[in-house]
């Protein structure tokens, strides 16, 4: 059973729902290890860990709207942070034990994909004091176009 078909955290079937071969067919080695299996880039290495292009980062599985230009913020982590995303509903929060310590694990609420973790309380000058620590193979920018 693909991530995608698993129950989202309130209960019910994501939106966007593919077979693994589907998955692996649509996203790169880097993309599927990432989004569908929880993994995570190397630091310092993403496209948009540095970037300060204004636009809308969406899902890079499905397309989802997550997070926008105007919430990121340098972090010096090693991949691009932000201090929420665009709507609380666009990203899913689960509780990850997975490295022996709880985090709080983000997923795209539409299609279940892994985008990284989201972490609080350390200090950044920021309206929430969260850090939303994604990784940019996760996402795609939209660039937003001046008229």
């Amino acid at each position: 059973m693909s991530t995608s078909s698993l129950p989202g955290e309130s209960g019910t079937r994501y939106p966007v729902t593919k077979s693994d071969t589907e998955w692996r067919q649509q996203l790169s080695r880097a993309e599927y290890h990432v989004l569908r299996e929880a993994g995570t880039e190397r630091p310092y290495v993403g496209e948009y860990t540095d970037t300060e292009t204004e636009g809308v980062y969406s899902c890079r599985a499905c397309g989802a709207e997550l997070f926008r230009s105007d919430t990121k913020f340098h972090s010096n982590c090693g991949w691009p942070a932000f201090w929420a995303p665009s709507a609380d509903d666009h990203v899913e929060l689960v509780p990850d034990r997975s490295l022996g310590v709880v985090r709080t694990e983000v997923r795209c609420a539409s299609c279940g994909s892994h985008l990284g973790h989201v972490f609080e309380g350390e200090g950044f000058p920021t309206p929430t004091d969260q850090r939303y620590c994604i990784n940019s193979v996760s996402l795609r920018l939209d660039p937003t176009t001046s008229s």
